[in-house]
């Protein structure tokens, strides 16, 4: 699984719409819908804010593994 599916999943289990974590972010719907869409690459940074939202590992969000804990340093 890419990371384009598990935002939108991730999203859609919170029940946020895309204008919710757009603002979390600090972009615009549009631009996010683009993330979904893989239409555009997202930025690290916002990786980085979607994994401490949720609440899962980054690597979850881009596929690497399917467990959604974030490993504890």
């Amino acid at each position: 699984m890419n990371y384009k599916l598990r935002i939108r999943d991730l999203r859609e289990d919170h029940d946020k719409t895309q204008q919710n974590i757009a603002d979390l972010l600090g972009t615009s719907q549009t631009m996010y819908a683009r993330y979904e869409r893989g239409a555009s690459e997202l930025p690290v940074r916002h990786l980085i804010r979607l994994a401490q939202y949720y609440h899962v590992s980054m690597e979850y969000i881009v596929g690497l593994t399917d467990n959604k804990t974030p490993v504890e340093d």
